[in-house]
């Protein structure tokens, strides 16, 4: 009797330590890459809902972010921003960080960019032409790992507004986060699916990968 409640406990121990519960949703997303599929296991946010950071990533931040796919390619350098909201936790200053790298990948095609102040999920990118593109995040999931790092994996929807019909993609990058010696440093995973509403179970028709370092610019050292 002895052994078989031992074997009993044996047999659920392994079922229990192969169970996907044992690791984060994020990491078993991540370790499924290239491979991504629509629907993804991600929220849709609220309206109030945002993505909160630790508060290590205070401050104002130079980001140089590297194409892993183009290893020959330059770095992208830009400035990143996050900040205290109104209820005290640490957020990106989206309208900041999304015109600060959209003027160093558009140049003056990118007029300005704007927060909704009804959603802390969308934007809206005026560009030269009459063009608009609207970003709207329409999933997202966070969390901190045991090691002190810190995972993060949005998806949005992108509507590109311009003469004639609007054109449709979306976009999931998944990050993961970590202090190192130069302030942050960070991989990040990227694949981007057709128009929603063409397949029932949508795979990526395109991947990429990054590799950012955060350096803190003077008089904006990132919080201890």
């Amino acid at each position: 009797m002895e052994r078989r409640v031992l074997a009993l406990l044996l047999c659920f121990t392994i079922l229990l330590s192969a169970s996907p519960g044992w690791a984060s949703v994020l990491e078993d997303r991540l370790s499924s890459w290239p491979d991504w599929t629509l629907p993804a296991p991600l929220p849709r946010p609220s309206n109030r809902d945002d993505l909160i950071y630790p508060d290590w990533f205070a401050g104002l931040w130079q980001v140089e972010s590297w194409d892993l796919d183009d290893p020959e390619a330059a770095p992208l350098i830009h400035q990143a921003r996050f900040r205290s909201d109104g209820d005290g936790r640490l957020v990106g200053d989206r309208a900041f960080n999304a015109l600060a790298i959209g003027q160093v990948l558009l140049g003056e095609q990118l007029l300005r960019v704007e927060d909704d102040p009804a959603s802390a999920n969308r934007q809206m990118a005026q560009l030269k032409g009459d063009l608009r593109l609207e970003t709207s995040v329409t999933g997202r999931r966070q969390d901190n790992l045991d090691d002190g790092g810190f995972l993060a994996d949005e998806l949005v929807l992108q509507i590109l507004h311009a003469p004639g019909p609007p054109r449709l993609s979306r976009i999931e990058t998944l990050s993961l986060y970590k202090r190192c010696d130069v302030g942050i440093c960070a991989d990040q995973w990227q694949a981007r699916y057709a128009p929603p509403g063409q397949k029932l179970r949508d795979r990526a028709v395109a991947t990429h990968r990054y590799r950012l370092r955060f350096t803190p610019l003077p008089g904006s050292a990132p919080s201890a």
